[in-house]
């Protein structure tokens, strides 16, 4: 008797994976509208009261993260300003002192008062407080003794080192540029030989290392690409083979993996979105094609992309409050004239799924209750809450040509009472707050 094949267990939890979000999927689509409408709704005021009740106390289960405490800031408090709002007055204090206690009196941020300066928790630390916005916020930085602590990580390969004497590697290069850039502190000592060590990280696959001969990785590939933009190296990439890998990466699942056969991730809705949009706006600007992306093209064209989840007999997807900003009532010769070509000029097919992006994240990553998670069958946590309503921003915005073009309400699965914040895409953190610290620390300069 033949013997069946065997398969493996990545093959097995593949299967098990598309298994759930099949059946999550075919539930939605044979609900009733009110039901669906529902399913695809952010549940404001559940993920709040999560974020707020984990700014406020975290029980003894999260002592693991002893190290991370102002990533915990950082995961919360961006969550809660790309849903639009902000802490109170206490809270907000409370946070600008707990990371003044987490600052090393020679520059940095440890993971907790008194521990080791850490480039990790120095983003974290940085982003939270550029969030948080307001003179109190930003003075509280130390920006010359930041300036110093990132050249002591620096190392003669070009590269950072996370740490004294810790691993050299790209996420390390990355949060100490946008560290840099962020505080306007960026110099020639920092950028030396930056390029190069990234440059020697992206692998034959096309996507990116955490170091030299380490396989691509989505966390890595953002790192790497945002780095490159900011140092004004990109070009030095290749980025037709970085745009091919980073669009396969979005599966069956319309999720996003982080590696090549890996399981969907929320966390990667940003890790992963986030490259492909800062490379085709790359493209766009330079008025280049992307090659080895169009068998994973968007959904459609700019005029039929709304049949993800979008019913026709829904009102709240209805794109009549987008008409005013495609005509000019006023124009020299009395008549009304539409300039639809003005609008549309601002606009670009994304070269992933956007909505089967927001799709996933609102089916298979929201918890009722509050709080987004990794896939179905995962418990929910603040990191992938973070890294799934960034990912879900940027899948909102990236019919976009830049930041300062809104999406239309057929851009977002849900329509409009579920848009989010848009981010600055190489250092995710909202565009506003990013506006106003970059203020400030020009004048500070």
């Amino acid at each position: 008797m033949e013997e069946l094949p065997s398969i493996t267990v990545s093959q097995r939890e593949q299967f098990l994976v598309e298994n759930d979000v099949f059946g999550m999927y075919s539930y939605f689509d044979t609900s009733d509208i009110a039901t669906q409408k529902f399913m695809v709704e952010i549940q404001r005021d559940k993920q709040l009261d999560y974020l707020m009740n984990g700014l406020r106390q975290l029980g003894p289960s999260f002592s693991s993260l002893d190290a991370n405490r102002p990533w915990v800031c950082y995961w919360i408090i961006h969550s809660i300003a790309l849903l639009g709002e902000s802490v109170d007055d206490d809270l907000e204090n409370n946070a600008i002192d707990f990371l003044g206690r987490c600052q090393g009196s020679d520059g940095g941020y440890g993971g907790g008062p008194g521990q080791l300066p850490h480039l990790a928790t120095s983003y974290a630390a940085v982003n939270t407080l550029v969030t948080l916005g307001g003179e109190k916020a930003f003075s509280s930085i130390n920006r010359e003794q930041m300036a110093c602590f990132l050249r002591r990580m620096k190392d003669t390969n070009g590269g950072f080192r996370m740490h004294n004497m810790g691993e050299i590697d790209v996420r390390a290069c990355y949060t100490a540029i946008s560290i840099a850039s962020i505080l306007n502190i960026v110099d020639d000592e920092l950028t030396r030989g930056l390029g190069d060590y990234i440059l020697s990280c992206q692998t034959y696959e096309g996507g990116i290392g955490g170091e030299p001969g380490s396989e691509a990785h989505g966390g890595y590939t953002y790192c790497g690409l945002a780095t490159m933009i900011l140092i004004n190296e990109v070009d030095r990439l290749n980025l037709d083979s970085l745009m091919n890998w980073v669009v396969h990466r979005q599966g069956v699942e319309l999720g996003f993996q982080g590696r090549t056969n890996k399981l969907v991730d929320g966390c990667y809705t940003f890790w992963q979105a986030a490259p492909c949009v800062l490379l085709q706006r790359f493209f766009s600007s330079q008025d280049i094609a992307p090659h080895g992306s169009s068998s994973h093209m968007s959904q459609g064209t700019d005029e039929d992309h709304e049949e993800h989840g979008h019913d026709e007999d829904d009102p709240e997807d209805s794109d009549e409050d987008d008409s005013d900003e495609d005509s000019d009532e006023n124009s020299g010769n009395g008549h009304q004239v539409h300039h639809t070509s003005t609008y549309i000029d601002r606009r670009i097919q994304p070269v992933f799924d956007s909505l089967g992006l927001q799709r996933y994240v609102l089916l298979c990553s929201q918890v009722a209750d509050g709080g987004f998670r990794d896939k179905l069958r995962k418990p929910r946590d603040f990191y992938h809450t973070c890294y799934c309503l960034s990912g879900l921003s940027v899948a909102q915005h990236a019919w976009s040509k830049d930041e300062d073009t809104p999406p239309l309400t057929r851009d977002i699965l849900g329509g409009y009472a579920n848009h989010l914040e848009p981010v600055h895409l190489l250092h995710n953190v909202v565009m506003d707050r990013y506006n106003e610290a970059i203020e400030f620390f020009h004048r500070e300069a």
